[in-house]
């Protein structure tokens, strides 16, 4: 069983800059694939970024292209999330996800049905 601690949520202006950290129980097989996904009202949830811990490859939802990076650091068990150049329309929940074959074929890790492992996701409010 892993679990996933997120941190770094808040109230933010738009064009403004934020870091979310997503710390786990344990790094190993099962956090091969891990990433973030993000939920807003009304909508369906979607994959933002996602980054496969043994190797690196990432990969980005096209909302985010180019200003959301994803990065990870293995000797402290955490992937991170840098938002920056926020826009109104990034207003969700940021929840950390994690599996351990997602990353295996591209059209499985944008979706969250391959993610067995979830954190409980803190609201990132962005005002305009």
């Amino acid at each position: 069983q892993v679990q996933l601690v997120e941190s770094g949520g808040g109230s933010m202006q738009a064009g403004g800059s934020l870091r979310l950290a997503c710390v786990a129980s344990t790094f190993g097989y099962s956090t091969t694939c891990m990433g973030w996904f993000r939920h807003a009202p009304g909508k369906e949830r979607e994959a933002v970024a996602i980054i496969r811990t043994r190797g690196g490859e990432t990969f980005y939802a096209d909302s985010v292209q180019g200003r959301f990076t994803i990065s990870h650091d293995n000797a402290k068990n955490t992937v991170y999330l840098q938002l920056t150049t926020l826009h109104p329309a990034d207003t969700a929940m940021y929840s950390c996800a994690a599996a351990e074959s997602a990353c295996a074929y591209r059209p499985w890790r944008s979706s969250a049905a391959r993610y067995r492992y979830w954190g409980q996701g803190p609201q990132v409010p962005v005002a305009s």
